[in-house]
């Protein structure tokens, strides 16, 4: 198995070692853990299933706790959201710093709370303590969960042969948010004020749950919306990949498709990253029955939401190829976020 220092587990790591030990057998696991699937789903009663999603309290004081309890939040209700079942339950661990105060905490879970009753969350147990050795931003971890019939949800597993690839927002979105919202005096210095202030403003669109929950009014399934996944780690073309390899089948993507804006790219090339495989929360991926795609992207936009038709899903003998300035080439998964690296050394003041 290969060495990683950060980021999120391999392909390679994940299947050695997590997916061979997955503890007691249960046929009322629906979606069992699979590399790139955002959701595992059970049966809790007779038709009703429950789609959950655990991730790291992500909390960076430096954005303000209004914000960083924003953020956090949407993080952990994003790849819930993407199973197009209603939001309904969270239950967080908050692993702190000794240095937190009970004032700074108070504000914190005040701001943490609100956004989850905006979204209808209900937090429904957790733990809350300080620990010596913890430090910002991970701070902890919570389950997401969403309740609803088991016809009804969806998950990177069920793209098919010839649905049609939609991307929202675009490219980028969250390194270009995280870089300028924490380092806004060294970017505006070399990129100026307007485009900072455009790349901070990203900052608001790191979710999906608008773009999903639109999904999920739209139609899912033969309906409409066939797949939906959040594109973190590894961008818009990791994400795509793994939509790909869940479910089992080909793709041809347009690179020149993907909606790249002028802060997105500005920033990006200023800092030495790749924007299309770079860490996009906030971007969706959802591969759409043919006949509806360009309605589903209408229907975004009636909600305030860019997207684009990015190409199309193939059946699995026509591989897999991303098309870039018009030459065919292999859409592969590009390893270890780019934005990792960049964002250490900027934070080490490089």
């Amino acid at each position: 198995m290969s060495e990683q220092v950060t980021g999120k587990a391999t392909a390679e790591l994940f299947e050695q070692v997590i997916l061979r030990r997955l503890g007691a057998p249960d046929p009322d696991v629906l979606t069992p853990p699979r590399h790139g699937v955002d959701v595992g789903v059970v049966r809790v009663a007779d038709g009703v299933a429950m789609a959950l999603t655990a991730d790291p309290v992500f909390v960076v004081p430096a954005y303000g706790w209004e914000r960083a309890a924003w953020f956090a939040v949407h993080i952990l209700a994003s790849d819930a959201a993407t199973s197009g079942l209603p939001l309904r339950w969270m239950a967080v661990d908050l692993n702190l710093p000794p240095e937190i105060t009970d004032e700074d905490l108070t504000t914190l879970w005040d701001a943490f709370s609100r956004t989850c009753e905006d979204l209808g969350i209900a937090v429904v147990t957790g733990h809350t303590a300080r620990y010596d050795g913890c430090a910002w931003p991970m701070v902890g971890g919570a389950t997401c969960m969403a309740l609803g019939p088991d016809d009804a949800y969806v998950t990177p597993e069920m793209a098919r042969p010839g649905d049609l690839v939609v991307v929202t927002k675009g490219a980028a979105i969250e390194a270009t948010a995280l870089f300028a919202a924490t380092f806004p005096d060294r970017l505006t210095e070399a990129l100026g004020a307007e485009t900072v202030r455009a790349a901070d403003a990203l900052f608001d669109a790191m979710t999906v749950v608008p773009e999903a929950t639109a999904a999920r009014s739209f139609g899912l399934r033969d309906a409409g919306v066939t797949s939906m996944h959040d594109a973190t780690e590894g961008g818009v073309l990791g994400g795509l990949l793994e939509v790909a390899t869940a479910s089992g089948v080909g793709m041809r993507i347009d690179r020149d498709a993907i909606p790249v804006r002028p802060e997105v790219r500005a920033v990006c090339d200023h800092v030495g990253i790749d924007p299309y495989v770079s860490i996009s929360e906030g971007t969706l991926i959802a591969s759409v029955v043919p006949d509806r795609a360009g309605a589903f992207v209408e229907a975004l936009g009636v909600a305030g939401i860019d997207a684009a038709v990015v190409g199309e899903v193939l059946d699995a003998s026509a591989g897999r190829t991303l098309v870039v300035e018009g030459a065919d080439g292999p859409l592969e998964h590009p390893g270890l976020d780019p934005f990792w690296g960049a964002f250490g050394a900027w934070a080490a003041g490089a």
